[in-house]
């Protein structure tokens, strides 16, 4: 297959495949941090009531703005139950509060972001950059999908000529 013209002005794309199949699929965060984020989340819910029966919840300009933060706390929380992050052939993808997917054709750099033996609290993450230098940060829980990013990044390294 013969590369068409604005591939050829630059470098070749990346290409990699993951070890286990087509495509592998996982929970963006660990079920400890999504235990953590509903206690905070409802532990807040919780506080504030309490506030409102006693009647110290303040205005209804305070209590308005306070309404507005645990919104925003709620629909942050739905999506980290919900988050997962998918590998392919062609890109990678998580859901999210606004979906990501980086083409792995297009990717120039990639490192890892965790505290090791903290997994189970701080959720490991991929930082990924393209060749434009759009960069995207994807969540993983799934020790099998963390080996692949490891092994991705080893494979764009040294695709790239990169140390």
């Amino acid at each position: 297959m013969n590369p068409s013209p604005i591939e050829s002005l630059g470098p070749p794309p990346f290409r990699f495949t993951p070890a286990l199949g087509a495509s592998l699929h996982g929970p963006a965060f660990s079920p400890f941090f999504k235990l953590l984020a509903t206690l905070v989340v409802f532990g807040t819910a919780g506080w504030f009531i309490n506030l409102w029966l006693q009647g110290q919840a303040g205005s209804r300009p305070l209590m308005t703005w306070f309404l507005a933060g645990l919104a925003l706390m709620l629909y942050t929380w739905w999506h980290i139950l919900r988050s997962t992050t998918r590998l392919d052939a062609g890109a990678l993808h998580q859901s999210w509060v606004w979906d990501k997917k980086m083409e792995l054709r297009e990717l120039a750099y990639g490192k890892m972001v965790r505290v090791r033996g903290l997994d189970w609290l701080i959720a490991p993450r991929l930082y990924v950059r393209t060749l434009m230098g759009k960069f995207a940060v994807f969540y993983a829980a799934d020790p099998v999908m963390l080996m692949e990013f490891e092994r991705l990044i080893q494979e764009l390294k040294a695709f790239r000529g990169l140390k």
